[in-house]
């Protein structure tokens, strides 16, 4: 045996230092930010009731906790109306930048910074999906999520800077360790989620409810997550859905860690939980924890399916075209950053982390 993991070290090192899961961390941030911004917007009737001035929880009252916790907001230095409004409207623009891929670099983190100054001002507002974009926004500062789907990218491939191989030995290695921070930081989210599902799952396994069979009926009949009572009512009043629904939840969370060994099983899950995630947002009410679920869970979408919904829509978009304007813009095919995900056996291969 001659320096066997050495080599293994020196053979994963320059993958290790190039932009892996640049499509899954794009999807990411335009699925976080948008559901941030969508929860901003329909909260602007309420929000000085729910953040600023007119809030019961008082400046006064969130200064105390603010002592004990010592987290992070900006609207701590001041309680004046017209900081929090300006707060506010920072917090909107810089969700819509980030989701758009905006000068992403500056904008995620302003994305971040706006987050928890807003969540942190007001912490017992939220429906759990409040955590999620919580977390899920300082993660995307520490990545390249713009580096494709961004307004960033776009300009990028209309006016081409350096060619990397040009740069000079400082910018390389600054390049690289930020390559290396991205990796890592997507690396999180997908241990993140992988977390969520794990401890949500083996919670219910030890709830008499959920071992009854019976813990999907009780939400249903509660006025308060019901928008739709009549489908609630069709569905809680049937014994058996109401047993595989509870069921089939326990199994999916539990279940989904150990599906990462096997990617085809994982994408099954993976479908069917976003499918159950959507039907929390009609059932229940719940669209922004819903949404903020579904993002996340996107850090585990095959890259070769992300990079065919690409196709799809480039092949729409230039159908539409003029002719004229169709073959003055055609070019050379761009390269994916990331090699397209087959039915290999390591999800390194098509760029997707694993947990």
């Amino acid at each position: 045996m001659t320096g066997t993991p050495a080599a293994a070290v020196r053979a994963a090192l320059p993958r290790l230092l190039t932009t892996l899961a640049p499509y899954q961390a794009a999807v990411v941030r335009i699925g976080v930010a948008g559901t941030w911004g969508g929860y901003l917007l329909r909260e602007w009737p309420h929000r000085r009731v729910l953040y600023g001035d007119l809030s019961p929880w008082s400046a006064e009252l969130n200064g105390r906790l603010l002592a004990d916790t010592h987290a992070f907001t900006a609207l701590s230095w001041s309680d004046g109306r017209w900081w929090f409004e300006a707060v506010y409207l920072l917090a909107l623009l810089s969700a819509g930048a980030t989701a758009l891929g905006w000068r992403t670099r500056a904008s995620s983190v302003l994305f971040a910074l706006t987050v928890l100054s807003l969540q942190n001002r007001n912490v017992f507002l939220g429906d759990g999906g409040d955590n999620l974009v919580h977390l899920m926004a300082i993660y995307l500062a520490l990545t390249r999520c713009g580096t494709v789907w961004s307004l960033d990218a776009r300009r990028r491939a209309r006016k081409p800077g350096r060619d990397p191989a040009g740069w000079g030995e400082p910018r390389a290695l600054a390049d690289a360790l930020a390559a290396m921070l991205h990796n890592g930081a997507m690396l999180v989210i997908a241990a993140q989620v992988v977390l969520v599902y794990a401890t949500a799952g083996w919670y219910k396994v030890q709830g008499s409810r959920w071992q009854d069979g019976t813990a999907v009926f009780y939400p249903l009949k509660l006025e308060y997550f019901a928008p739709w009572p009549e489908l609630s009512g069709l569905l809680g009043g049937s014994l058996l859905v109401t047993f595989a629904l509870t069921y089939g939840t326990v199994v999916m969370q539990v279940g989904f860690p150990f599906s990462l060994a096997a990617r085809r099983l994982k994408n099954v899950l993976l479908a069917v939980m976003v499918v159950e995630h959507l039907a929390i947002a009609v059932l229940l009410g719940l669209p922004f924890f819903s949404l903020a679920m579904i993002s996340a869970d996107a850090v585990f979408l095959p890259t070769a399916f992300l990079l065919a919904v690409q196709g799809r829509l480039a092949g729409r978009r230039r159908a539409r075209e003029p002719a004229a304007e169709r073959e003055a813009t055609d070019g050379p095919a761009d390269e994916p950053d990331d090699e397209p995900a087959g039915d290999g056996p390591t999800a390194e291969r098509a760029g997707e982390p694993t947990a």
